[in-house]
């Protein structure tokens, strides 16, 4: 049994391309600029921003479903990110040194288990989850903070 984890489409930060940052507030978002690494993980590359790059902090619906468990918070996602990761049977960087809450949705988008990962037990809860054929998709979000970290999804070939 395999699995796949997707970094989010860049195309998420285009609403927010070229606009000043009294344009972005307008529109609940903020330019940031990372200030420590880790710290600032971007969802497109799945890895942390270094320090001193800039991104766009906005709210984003993680799990758009007619489920009472439709999700959103905010992420951010660098300025100049340019194509999403894709990690099959790995783990991606920013999975790793955080604490992660992993919440395991059936098909009809109704939450069936959650879990917690410690640092450094990712692919083993994953994997772990996984073996419930009931589960058709992780959402995965940084314990701590709340924030959507990625989505894991069962490989299909």
């Amino acid at each position: 049994m395999g699995y796949v984890i997707k970094g989010l489409d860049r195309d998420l930060v285009k609403p927010f391309a070229g606009l000043s940052d009294a344009e972005l507030e307008h529109m609940n978002a903020r330019r940031v600029t990372a200030i420590t690494k880790p710290g600032f993980p971007c969802r497109v590359s799945l890895e942390d921003a270094e320090v001193g790059e800039h991104l766009i902090l906005f709210n984003h619906v993680s799990h758009e479903a007619d489920s009472p468990y439709r999700s959103s918070y905010a992420i951010f996602i660098r300025e100049d990110a340019t194509e999403s990761v894709t990690y099959r049977n790995a783990i991606p960087p920013v999975f790793e040194g955080r604490p992660l809450a992993m919440r395991c949705f059936t098909t009809d988008a109704m939450l069936r288990t959650a879990a917690l990962a410690l640092p450094g037990q990712a692919a083993a809860q994953i994997e772990t989850l996984l073996t419930d054929p009931l589960i058709a998709y992780i959402d995965v979000h940084n314990a701590a903070h709340g924030c959507f970290a990625a989505r894991v999804e069962r490989m299909t070939d």
